[in-house]
């Protein structure tokens, strides 16, 4: 097959690794930064700030296609002249319009590491570990107008080790999309003649986390959904201990095998630099390294938990 490939990150360089000494032909590849940045923006990224997907793409010495968006009039016109039999998406902003998706031959594939229609929409890797979930995947299913609604061609099975933050589960659901991306191409047509049709009222969709989603409840979670809590949002979010006003980092933190007679929230303990927490199932979390944020420095840190704060 004649491939086009368009995305970035992990997903997008293990699609490519794993297509790229197979018998498909890619015939060119589509970065995120050229339809994030201005013309000017895009000369300095890439020859003063480029990032690993351009290195990737460079190393490989792929055609770079250049586009403002996968929907402009330019970007359509190179698509007919290339004539593509499959184009893949590993990760992108964008919804494709109709007139896109018509243009390859056997439409456009897109790859979303979820077992589908579980966890729709953005970081899924993060989603599946907060809400505890065994085990998760990678869906790769056909694309339509909206986002990850497609039927689904094939999928694989990931699962989530009890150590596992969102960072380090991105990256074997990567691994995954590398191991099979081939198979899937090469057995495309059945996978077209067994397509499963997404069921939508089994379907969740998880819109991005803020700022709010980081705040430890200790009086609303017990201490396995803050260790999920803590694991999930890691590394592309720290999680905040909020006692009254004031708000504190830590660098990490342990369940204990103690129980607390106190009710959920109480500060049970200190040291110079650790407080142990009661968790709503009466477990007891201990936390280090405590950073107090309004002055964000170890010595004021140090005399907070010393002078000020109450047990």
């Amino acid at each position: 097959m004649k491939i086009i490939i368009i995305g970035y990150g992990e997903i997008f360089r293990s699609t490519i690794s794993g297509i790229i000494n197979s018998d498909h032909q890619i015939m060119g590849v589509v970065l995120h930064s050229d339809v994030l940045y201005n013309p000017l923006r895009k000369i300095f990224h890439n020859n003063f700030n480029p990032d690993s997907d351009y290195h990737f793409v460079k190393s490989q010495k792929l055609n770079l296609i250049h586009a403002s968006s996968v929907n402009s009039k330019n970007f359509r016109q190179k698509l007919i002249k290339l004539k593509p039999d499959l184009i893949i998406t590993a990760s992108w902003s964008e919804k494709f319009q109709q007139q896109t998706l018509d243009i390859p031959k056997y439409g456009v594939l897109n790859i979303h590491p979820s077992l589908l229609p579980k966890y729709r929409g953005p970081n899924p890797y993060l989603q599946a570990i907060l809400h505890a979930e065994k085990t998760t995947g990678v869906s790769f299913h056909l694309m339509d107008s909206d986002f990850d609604t497609g039927d689904i061609i094939y999928q694989v099975l990931v699962n989530i080790l009890p150590s596992d933050t969102g960072g380090s589960l991105k990256l074997r659901c990567s691994d995954a999309v590398r191991d099979n991306i081939k198979y899937v191409i090469d057995n495309f047509q059945t996978g077209l003649k067994n397509k499963i049709i997404q069921n939508n009222s089994d379907a969740s969709y998880q819109s991005h986390i803020t700022l709010k989603d980081t705040i430890l409840n200790f009086k609303e979670q017990t201490s396995a959904e803050i260790s999920c809590r803590i694991r999930a949002f890691s590394p592309w979010a720290q999680c905040y201990i909020n006692i009254g006003d004031e708000f504190f980092s830590f660098s990490n933190y342990k369940i204990t095998n103690e129980i607390s007679a106190e009710r959920a929230g109480t500060i049970i303990r200190k040291t110079e630099n650790s407080i142990y927490i009661t968790a709503k199932d009466k477990k007891i979390i201990e936390f280090n390294e405590i950073k107090w944020l309004r002055f964000n420095s170890k010595l004021a840190s140090k005399l907070y938990l010393k002078y000020i704060l109450k047990v």
